[in-house]
């Protein structure tokens, strides 16, 4: 018998912390749907839509998006959400976009990957993309079947101009400067559940043995949600 249960988590982490593999890895395995931020934000800027003009306007001119519009953005697509497990990635940022997802719905737990820096500098100078679709590939650990090629189109793959060492730093400082409130947000609500490691093959398997206990029945249900 399956248990119907609506599960909601939210992961977090820096860049080049393992995200996207982590995320790929807990939709796999246990049936959530995965909602990335970078994913509703190119599909509104391509499409044109209100907001994605509003969004890529903001990009245009290298002002940050305003909490209010990205938290619009986010939440429109929540609409029919309410049947379903999810995972949400890139998504609060702030605290104010917190409490945005807050007003709608209840989150059960939160996952942050901690992983330091270094390792990270190193992660990230290792990586290239496939810029359409935002897959992310490391010729250390997560390499595409054949080098420089997008698996799923064979297009070329590229590496981003600010994955520089100095330009990391910057970027992690200033995630961590924007998202530690969120963490501790997150903390004082008791649903912040973190996991240390320099790689992700070994932060997995607690990951997994974490998210096992709070889903005990959706293994057996995953792709039914």
């Amino acid at each position: 018998m399956v248990l119907e249960r609506i599960f909601r988590a939210v992961i977090m982490g820096p860049p080049g912390s393992g995200k996207g593999t982590v995320s790929s890895r807990i939709v796999q395995s246990f049936g959530l749907k995965h909602l990335s931020s970078g994913d509703i934000l190119r599909t509104n800027i391509n499409a044109k839509t209100e907001l994605g003009l509003l969004v890529k306007s903001c990009i245009d001119q290298g002002q940050l998006i305003p909490d209010d519009v990205i938290s619009r953005l986010m939440l429109s697509n929540f609409k029919d959400m309410d049947q379903y497990s999810w995972l949400l990635d890139g998504f609060p940022r702030t605290v104010a976009q917190a409490e945005s997802l807050d007003s709608m719905c209840t989150v059960d737990t939160v996952i942050n990957l901690d992983v330091p820096f270094q390792t990270i500098k190193e992660r990230l100078t290792s990586r290239w993309v496939h810029m359409p679709s935002g897959r992310v590939y490391n010729i250390d650990f997560n390499p595409p079947k054949i080098p420089g090629l997008d698996d799923v189109t064979g297009e070329p793959l590229t590496q981003r101009d600010d994955d520089t060492p100095e330009t990391v730093t910057r970027r992690l400082k200033a995630y961590e400067y924007q998202t530690q409130p969120v963490l501790e947000y997150y903390r004082s609500k008791g649903v912040l559940e973190t996991f240390t490691g320099t790689e992700t093959n070994k932060i997995w398997p607690h990951i997994h043995a974490f998210l096992s206990k709070k889903l005990p029945y959706t293994q057996e249900a995953r792709g039914q949600a």
